[in-house]
């Protein structure tokens, strides 16, 4: 059924096009102090600032047509246009922009590190689309703003690369992200060190143009807390509530609280999905968590290959506090500096109400990321010792060195009666490693008891076994945006050659449906040896 608006045809140039006349967040404070670097800000959101355009030989790499289409109102055949280039570079704002950058503050690897905010990100505005959904468009190493410090604002091509896809992917897969709809290069030149070795060198500059329907993050309310700043912090945490959350009524007393639980839950129903497609985020600090569950700058993030839940996406992280299976526990510890950053703003009863929930948040956690992976086996429905076979499986995978992604796609692909079959494991080549552990046989047994459990009380068993293979082929991908694929595109990207890329980005907008193309590129089998040795910092 189409809304209102919908039959609206889709804008083929910039000039047709622009943002909203009043964005929403002019209502909030807004530092007016132009561009100045500061470390002092106080009782603001955002402070004013524009972008610094990329100046040499700006070229499009790729854009998402799907973002450009329905959420921005474009046509993809603007992006072709010299214009469009130049709206990503920074160069030509639309009309109605009103360039901010926010400020906010983080807790790092457990340590609160006070002022941070987006030093090389400017919101250019919001767009309100045919479907009257409201979006803030945003330019991500834009150059320099007050919350720069001592850095040059700018991104490089490979981290921008790796955030275009892995946002549309994960978007396409099911995980609620903000989204990215282009990406531009330049012959700017800009110096990093990637792996933070001493070893610096001369990149491109890139900028990437993101969407999200608020960048706010919990460092948004943490750093109004943790610096006094309680009228300001009451006032972003009613604008939050009545722009992002219309189910709370300003007029309720106890609105925060149902503020913070609903924040909470929906972050940890994000977490869910990530464990069930085995994303890891890298760098779960608190200023990239966002305010309404979605993920959050991408930089470090990894999807793991071999099942290991120790797997550390970001090199930077010596310790392992980010590792994919601490993730649940980081991503509640980060809730409860939520909890803390509203406290200012409850009474005595309402922070023992605070406390309460807290405590359920682990069991709630526990419960969804079970749920995620019974539907992964194909499974509706809880019952006794369906905790301890995921957990076997999960054990024996980590043994064996299985696939993550292929060993749940694989097993979708069979009944269980061809789990058994040596000739149909040599098919699987992710289920064939598997089946190597001296325990497999045990385990598959169990699975099949507990299938046969559910398909008693189906109507027709083999009703429930195709309802059982469409349900976990609609929930395992075939393809995950590995990180050896990405750095093929970057290599090739990096010499101005953007098929890669592109392809990729086509893809992953149907990464449950086997590809033929996709299929000859090897994206599908075992990733190759030298895939297992690449390391991503922070840098990316």
């Amino acid at each position: 059924m189409k809304m209102e608006g919908e039959t609206t045809p889709l804008k083929k140039n910039l000039t047709e096009w622009r943002f909203s006349q009043y964005p929403k967040y002019i209502l909030l404070p807004i530092d007016e102090n132009h561009d100045q670097i500061r470390s002092n800000i106080t009782n603001v959101v955002y402070s004013e600032a524009s972008p610094r355009p990329l100046e040499r030989n700006v070229r499009l790499v790729c854009v998402s047509e799907d973002a450009l289409m329905n959420i921005l109102d474009m046509d993809p055949e603007i992006s072709t246009r010299e214009e469009f280039a130049e709206f990503v570079a920074g160069r030509r704002l639309p009309y109605g922009a009103l360039p901010v950058a926010h400020r906010y503050g983080g807790h790092q690897y457990g340590l609160w590190v006070g002022q941070l905010g987006d030093g090389r990100a400017h919101i250019l505005g919001e767009y309100v689309n045919r479907r009257g959904e409201r979006w803030q468009v945003q330019l991500k190493g834009s150059g320099q703003t007050p919350y720069a410090r001592v850095h040059d604002g700018r991104a490089v091509l490979r981290s921008t690369i790796r955030e275009m896809i892995a946002s549309e992917a994960c978007h396409f897969l099911g995980i609620p992200t903000t989204r990215a709809a282009g990406l531009v290069v330049s012959d700017d030149v800009v110096i990093r060190d990637m792996f933070y070795t001493g070893c610096a060198r001369r990149e491109r500059a890139a900028i990437l143009l993101r969407l999200s329907p608020s960048w706010f993050r919990f460092g948004s309310l943490e750093i109004l807390s943790n610096t006094g700043e309680i009228t300001v912090l009451r006032q972003l945490a009613d604008f939050i509530i009545k722009e992002y959350f219309p189910d709370i009524q300003l007029s309720d007393e106890n609105r925060f609280i149902r503020l913070f639980s609903e924040v909470a839950h929906r972050t940890l129903d994000l977490v869910a999905k990530w464990q069930g497609l085995g994303f890891t985020h890298g760098l779960l600090n608190t200023d990239n968590m966002s305010l309404l569950g979605l993920t959050l700058d991408y930089g470090p993030f990894g999807f793991v290959d071999s099942y290991d839940g120790g797997f550390v996406a970001n090199c930077s992280d010596g310790e392992g506090r980010y590792a994919l299976a601490k993730q649940p526990d980081v991503v509640v510890w980060n809730v409860g500096q939520l909890a803390n950053a509203l406290k200012p703003l409850l009474t005595s009863s309402q922070q023992v109400h605070m406390s309460h929930i807290l405590k359920t948040l682990d069991t709630y956690c526990k419960n969804k990321i079970l749920e995620t992976f019974l539907m992964k086996l194909g499974l509706k429905e809880e019952r006794w010792g369906d905790e301890q076979l995921v957990e076997k499986l999960l054990d024996m995978m980590q043994q064996t060195g299985a696939d993550f992604t292929s060993t749940f796609r694989q097993l979708a692909e069979l009944e269980p009666c061809e789990m058994v079959s040596e000739a149909k494991l040599d098919e699987k080549w992710s289920l064939k490693r598997l089946s190597s552990h001296s325990s497999w046989g045990c385990w598959l047994d169990q699975y099949r008891e507990r299938l046969d459990k559910e398909a008693v009380d189906a109507s027709s068993v083999g009703m429930f076994e195709d309802e059982r293979r469409r349900r976990m082929l609609s929930v395992n991908p075939v393809y995950i945006p590995r990180n050896w694929m990405l750095q093929e595109a970057i290599a090739d990207a990096e010499r101005d050659d953007y098929t890669k890329v592109r392809f990729l980005l086509e893809v992953f907008r149907n990464p449950y449906v086997v590809q033929p193309e996709a299929e000859k590129r090897g994206f599908s089998v075992q990733p190759p040896q030298w895939a297992y040795a690449l390391k991503i910092s922070c840098s990316t």
